[in-house]
C-alpha cells in the first residue's frame, strides 16, 4: 500500500533543523536587522531592544556557525567587531521578509480566530 503523503525523511529533518535554528525568538530579528547592512554588536542590541547581551552573543554565534552571519574583527583600540549577513543570510531575507509582511497583514485575522476559538472553549 502506498503512503498517502509520501515524503523523504532527510528532507523533513533538514526543514525541521533549519526552522528550529531560525525560528527561535531572536534569530529572525537579528537577520532582519543585519539586512540593513553590517552592524556592530551594540547597534544590534539597541535596534532589537529587549535582548540580553548573553542572548545576542549566543544568537550571533549560532547564526555564524550555520553560515548566515560573518564576524569581522578590526585591529583598532578598542577592537571593532562588525556582523554582516553572508550570501546565505541574504537569501534567507527573502522568505523572512515575506513572512513578516504576511504576519503584519494577517495579525488581525489571527487575533480574531484566537478570540473565536477561546470563546468556544470558554462556552464549552
Amino acid at each position: 500500500m502506498k503512503p498517502r503523503h509520501p515524503h523523504v525523511t532527510g528532507d523533513c529533518l533538514a526543514v525541521s533543523d533549519i526552522l528550529q535554528r531560525i525560528g527561535d525568538k531572536w534569530s529572525l530579528l537579528v537577520v532582519q536587522n543585519l539586512g540593513e547592512g553590517p552592524q556592530r554588536f551594540n547597534e544590534l542590541k539597541h535596534c532589537i531592544g529587549n535582548i540580553s547581551q548573553k542572548m545576542l552573543t549566543t544568537t550571533l554565534r549560532s547564526l555564524e556557525r550555520d553560515g548566515f552571519v560573518t564576524r569581522t574583527v578590526f585591529p583598532t583600540i578598542p577592537p571593532r567587531v562588525d556582523y554582516e549577513l553572508t550570501d546565505l543570510g541574504r537569501e534567507l531575507l527573502i522568505p523572512v521578509k515575506g513572512l513578516a509582511e504576511w504576519a503584519i497583514t494577517n495579525a488581525g485575522r489571527v487575533s480574531a480566530a484566537r478570540a473565536r476559538f477561546d470563546g468556544v472553549k470558554a462556552a464549552a
